[in-house]
């Protein structure tokens, strides 16, 4: 911090800024100044004498929240003599601040906490802190609440300490856990059931059970968990004490999954659990909502910890099936927000069962599947007077897409054909309201895919009617009937007879504003899935492609519709494609051209995202459809693509687009998406283009340097790469782009700051390192590149990170891989140079970074690497690996053994020993845990 150590004073002022200052922009300076005091070295005194001071709720929250930061994050700024003097102080202060806020006492005790987990000469302290504090009554609130915090912070991300150190916690924690349980017990009895009291006892309960370190035995017959029942079994019992209790009861049933190994337990939180049914009606009986959400969350945790045994042995025992009638209880309560928490553990029963594929198991719980299905096409009914078609994007919108995902998942035990038939019966037999119509139809829209198709004649049927519906039905029915027509299109492909029926019905869709984006998806369906069918009626969908806004469509809706109509077009004979994609491009292209044309000052939108969009999603579409068709490319060899004519035609529209608006990352963004789509789509076609837009995209890029070039970039190199004619030009482009964007990321924070930079430079690299290596490993760009690499390897951001771990993967294998190739040799000693001066370095940064900067999802790619490196030269990666162990420190600044000396020979023997990748990764992961 500048200027030295800062007045209290100074700092009571700021803190008063932070809460009290009417201008915004006051407290923003205030903020700032605070946090830089926060990571200075002056914030363990200046807190420190906050604290003792006392004077306002503020500045010792404050005070108490930054000694939490600074012994969390910053612990080893303190020498180890200081360790104990800070315990003391901390202690002293929770015990003097324990009246003033509640809040404050919970930073102390995190601090507290976190200093016990990381300072290893403090012994048994929990021990210590109960025999200090628990005689003292006004003193067992902080104590519990130190109590709650321990356990919750063993694992917590903020602090390092480690796998031998956390073993070495827990395992002395469960050694006290029943002195804990002993002292919440006498709490609660000398407080008199206090219910602040209670929730306390509760919460800490819950935080022992989550840390899984309760002896089961001495559990099962405690009186606190008798308690806990008899709370939740009492009509009377206070909301927040409801909650405190039904949580604990949850951890408790999450602790014991394994039920085997803690059956006594088990036995008791079981029966426990089903005492609660007559307390649970008690609660709908008085809508008191919190408490049936209380209850649903514990019949469902029951049912989840309980799972294997109820598949394994339904209706004896702990599979006493008793459980799902309590979920199933759940889900006729008329809150669709109570069934909802039960949704996790049907996906995973039915998980359980499809694995099981035993009629006899799955002929048990189908009716329990019906009742569900049946419950949940109640819930899925909008109101009888809402008006306007159902919102997909509010919280009940959420729910029905969660419903149509979970029918999806459990369909099969029930039959997808049997209750898609039933469903449709009870329109076709009864005359039931509009919303149960609507209700009915959302669930067959759900499971419409799933029904087989051929020889159908309950689908076809079902299709004849809906098109036929009549436009006075409510509009909300026409919304979820055109849905069902969007999920029935392999019908409609079976029998192309109701091909004209549907499309007239979807166009009517089309044209009234609340069903067009509806009616564009159901056609883009039907365009995806009957592309033979529909390619007589390709005039029709230009023509709607023409008038598209004339549409009421929502952007994605509109781009659908393109899409489908494009992959419509790639079924057409090869001679009309070009100019019907000319017909099809026109409508974007002139209105670019208008864009262009126009003024930026005359107050109308130039923003061109629309169009290139659309352009975009065609290009995608044909180079999907055209290339491949019937799995043969339908452009032979030395044919000219139909599509080369069109792309050149609108690259000028597209040049002069990216030259206006260079400026805005958004705009250049989709510009190259949509020259990556076309030159995709035309492939080694587009190569006249090749030249004037490298040319462009260097000129812009060493202006602006927008990372969507440096992708652009990787795409011609994947196209035109492996030419001879093509390889200089594009490593002057890879080397003209490299020089701005290594000025980019050298900045401070440079790579922290730009991880979409850093993705598609590599991703460039990587492509020249797939299609030409000799041509970048001969270069002089090649030193820079390995060296960014290096750095980036650091960088906690995933695709950013995949990207570097590919390219440096990538890298090595080009000096094993295609041994019979020409250029083989020449590959291996360019390897071998590059190794020679940057392996080393690069196997102490790889093992750093997974021990102190890479999340655990990150190592199977650093592992892939690591193989690379040993496939190459196993001896030399020996020695690498080695040096690269003695850098890494033994001890935590707490003065735990972070890693032994055994722990480290071993690592080094199962990684140098591995006889595939995947037990690098294992062994990776074990040794990373000791530095988490």
């Amino acid at each position: 911090m500048e200027g030295g150590k800062p007045s209290l004073v100074l700092v009571y002022q700021a803190v008063q800024a932070l809460y009290h200052d009417p201008d915004p922009a006051g407290k923003e300076r205030a903020s700032v100044w605070l946090g830089e005091l926060q990571r200075s070295m002056y914030a363990w005194e200046i807190s420190d004498q906050l604290l003792q001071l006392k004077q306002d709720v503020e500045s010792c929250y404050f005070a108490a929240q930054t000694m939490k930061m600074k012994i969390q994050t910053s612990f080893y700024e303190l020498p180890a003599e200081t360790h104990i003097a800070l315990r003391d102080s901390l202690l002293s202060h929770i015990q003097n601040l324990k009246d003033l806020s509640p809040i404050i006492v919970t930073q102390l005790a995190l601090a507290i906490a976190d200093l016990a987990l990381q300072m290893a000469s403090w012994k048994g302290c929990v021990q210590t802190l109960i025999e200090k504090y628990s005689n003292d009554v006004s003193s067992l609130l902080f104590l519990i609440e130190i109590l709650t915090v321990l356990p919750e912070e063993v694992h917590s991300r903020s602090l390092r300490i480690g796998a031998n150190r956390r073993t070495e916690i827990i395992e002395d924690l469960a050694y006290y856990s029943s002195t804990v349980v002993t002292l919440l017990m006498s709490c609660v009895e000398k407080t008199g059931s206090d219910e602040k009291m209670l929730i306390k006892a509760f919460r800490c309960l819950g935080s022992w059970f989550n840390l899984g370190v309760l002896d089961s035995n001495f559990m099962a017959n405690n009186q606190l968990l008798m308690i806990l029942f008899q709370v939740l079994q009492r009509d009377e019992t206070p909301t927040n004490l409801h909650e405190a209790a039904s949580d604990c009861v949850c951890s408790a049933l999450y602790a014991i999954e394994n039920v085997d190994n803690n059956m006594p337990l088990a036995l008791q939180l079981f029966q426990g659990v089903l005492t609660l049914e007559t307390a649970y009606h008690m609660a709908v009986a008085r809508e008191d909502l919190d408490k049936v959400l209380n209850y649903c969350r514990i019949f469902t945790e029951l049912c989840e910890t309980f799972l294997e045994t109820i598949v394994r042995s339904p209706g004896q025992g702990m599979g006493d099936l008793r459980t799902l009638e309590l979920l199933l209880i759940c889900a006729g309560h008329p809150q669709y927000e109570v069934v909802e928490i039960s949704f996790n553990f049907w996906y995973r029963l039915g998980e359980h069962l499809y694995k099981t594929s035993d009629p006899m198991l799955h002929g048990i719980f189908r009716p329990y599947i019906q009742r569900l299905l049946h419950a949940l096409a109640r819930h899925c009914q909008l109101e009888p007077d809402h008006e306007g078609i159902p919102e997909d994007t509010d919280d009940f919108g959420e729910f029905r897409m969660r419903v149509s995902d979970l029918v999806k998942d459990v369909i099969f035990l029930v039959g997808s054909m049997e209750c898609f038939s039933q469903l449709y019966s009870t329109l076709k037999d009864g005359n039931p309201p509009w919303e149960v119509t609507e209700a009915v139809l959302f669930i067959m829209a759900a499971i419409a895919k799933s029904v087989d198709p051929e020889n159908n004649p309950t689908l076809t049927e079902v299709l004849e009617q809906v098109v036929l519906l009549p436009q006075t039905v409510h509009i909300a029915v026409r919304y979820t009937s055109i849905e069902l027509v969007g999920e029935m299109s392999e019908v409609v492909d079976r029998n192309p007879r109701f091909l004209d029926p549907v499309l007239n019905y979807l166009m009517k869709g089309l044209r009234e504003k609340p069903l067009a984006s509806v009616a564009a998806k159901a056609i883009h369906n039907i365009c995806s899935v009957c592309r033979d069918h529909m390619a007589q009626h390709f005039q029709g969908l230009l023509d709607i492609a023409r008038a598209l806004d004339s549409f009421a469509l929502s952007p994605e809706a509109a781009v659908g519709l393109l899409k489908g109509t494009a992959l419509v077009l790639a079924r057409l004979p090869l001679e009309k494609i070009a100019e019907c994609l000319s017909d099809l491009c026109a409508v974007q292209v002139i209105a670019l051209k208008k864009l262009l044309s126009q003024e930026p000052s005359n107050g109308k939108s130039s923003d061109p995202t629309v169009w290139l969009d659309r352009l975009a999603v065609i290009f995608r579409s044909l180079q999907l459809y055209v290339l491949f068709r019937h799995t043969n490319p339908i452009v032979e060899n030395g044919q000219t693509h139909p599509c080369q004519k069109v792309i050149q035609e609108i690259w000028p529209v597209l040049s002069e687009t990216l030259n206006k608006h260079q400026a805005d990352n958004r705009i250049v963004e989709r510009c190259c998406r949509c020259l990556r789509f076309a030159v995709r789509c035309v492939g080694k076609g587009s190569a006249a283009l090749l030249q004037p837009l490298v040319t462009q995209m260097v000129n812009v890029y060493q202006v602006y340097p927008h990372s969507c070039f440096l992708y652009l970039g990787s795409i011609l190199v994947d196209e035109y790469g492996m030419e001879e004619g093509c390889r200089q030009g594009l490593l002057d482009m890879l080397q003209a782009l490299c020089m701005p964007t290594f000025q980019l990321l050298e900045q401070p924070n440079g790579l922290r700051n730009h991880p979409d930079t850093v993705d598609d430079l590599f991703r460039l690299a990587t492509r020249f390192i797939q299609r030409s290596p000799v041509t970048l490993l001969s270069s002089q760009i090649i030193i820079h590149i390995i060296q960014c690499a290096i750095a980036a390897t650091t960088l906690d951001h995933r695709d950013a990170n995949c990207s570097v771990m590919k390219f440096v993967r990538d890298l090595i294998h080009t000096g094993v891989t295609n041994d019979h190739e020409d250029d083989f040799e020449l590959r291996k000693e360019l390897i071998q140079q590059a190794m020679g001066q940057h392996g080393a370095q690069l196997v102490t940064q790889l093992l750093h970074t997974c021990c102190f900067c890479l999340p655990p999802y990150t190592l199977p790619d650093v592992a892939e690497v690591i193989w690379e490196i040993m496939l190459f030269d196993r001896p030399i990666f020996c020695r690498w690996l080695e040096s690269a162990l003695k850098g890494l420190p033994k001890e935590t600044s707490g003065g735990a053994v972070t890693v032994t000396h055994k722990q480290l020979t071993d690592f080094h023997k199962q990684v140098t020993s591995a006889e595939e990748c995947k037990q690098v990764c294992w062994a990776l992961r074990e040794f990373t845990r000791l530095f988490r």
